[in-house]
């Protein structure tokens, strides 16, 4: 049997949210077997469990945002890449704030804390959601085409293009395929940050948003360059980053998926629009698990490696 993960200690970080600047405490929990990934408010006068799913997103401007009512959490993309990443099944999230910590902009320090905690392997099968029809959804013409989809693949592997008409984004590698068989996430993916600009940055602020942000949890640019003086963690690291908010929102929806991802200019708003269209389609999924371990896709049976 290909067997459910969790975490075997508690875990806990502190950092900003990256638009709210607000301080928050991060603690990470195991849970039993089908409990799935929780957020839990305990902030509030009576705290809030908000289970993870394509539904429970209500706002995909500037992050993915998870919420049951009138109780939020903010920028969960990150530590949702983290745990597709390391096929962490089941999870507790209690968080102080409304927003999930930035700490370096990207998914690495998520990805250190739970192996840190250790990975532990449950008495209970992984369930995937195995594509069997090709799913899709696109917006605009022309050069304001944007798409995204999902195919059938005894795995799960994304592709990603953006298309940024800047000289440092340029001068990159601006399309990226990886493959949870054949490739390594902690190594591959996840030290790619979030990045933006400093004249988006400068009229996000003035809307009370990216108060957390900054050169120690973001690549930021001018009009003609990197201004990080460590500059690039990868070549390619813009499209990486795609790559790593894809791999969180497409996590949402609850299971990993046996798929292949392929996307143009694609974002939250439509990565959530994508699970949506697929969900609708009872046709075009089902629920599968491994009584043989052999029989699971490369990249899913062994052991997460450590760095």
């Amino acid at each position: 049997m290909l067997p459910q993960r969790t975490i075997k200690a508690l875990t806990r970080a502190v950092g900003v949210g990256l638009h709210s600047g607000q301080r928050v405490e991060l603690t990470l929990r195991p849970a039993a077997p089908d409990t799935g990934i929780v957020f839990r408010r305990i902030d509030l006068p009576q705290p809030v469990d908000i289970p993870v799913s394509a539904e429970a997103v209500t706002d995909t401007r500037l992050a993915s945002t998870i919420g049951v009512g009138a109780a939020k959490v903010h920028t969960v993309e990150h530590l949702m890449s983290a745990c597709s990443g390391l096929g962490i099944d089941n999870l507790y999230v209690d968080i102080t704030a409304e927003e999930v910590p930035i700490l370096d902009g990207s998914s690495a320090s998520f990805v250190f804390l739970l192996q840190s905690a250790g990975i532990e392997l449950q008495k209970s099968p992984k369930r995937f959601i195995r594509i069997k029809q090709p799913v899709e959804v696109r917006e605009g013409t022309g050069a304001a085409a944007k798409w995204a989809r999902l195919t059938p693949y005894h795995g799960f592997k994304l592709s990603f293009e953006i298309d940024f008409d800047h000289p440092a984004v340029d001068s990159t590698g601006q399309r990226v395929e990886f493959d949870m068989g054949t490739g390594n996430y902690s190594r591959d993916i996840a030290r790619a940050r979030t990045f933006g600009f400093t004249r988006d940055v400068e009229m996000m602020r003035s809307h009370g948003l990216a108060l957390g942000g900054g050169l120690d949890n973001a690549i930021v640019m001018d009009d003609y360059k990197v201004l990080n003086a460590e500059g690039l963690r990868y070549d390619d690291e813009f499209v990486k980053h795609k790559i790593l908010d894809a791999m969180g929102d497409l996590y949402l929806v609850g299971k990993p998926l046996l798929a292949a991802y392929s996307a143009f200019r694609s974002g939250h708003a439509m990565n959530n629009l994508l699970l949506r269209a697929l969900l609708a389609r009872q046709d075009a999924w089902e629920v599968v698990t491994f009584d043989d371990e052999r029989q699971a896709p490369r990249g899913f049976a062994q052991p997460v490696r450590a760095w």
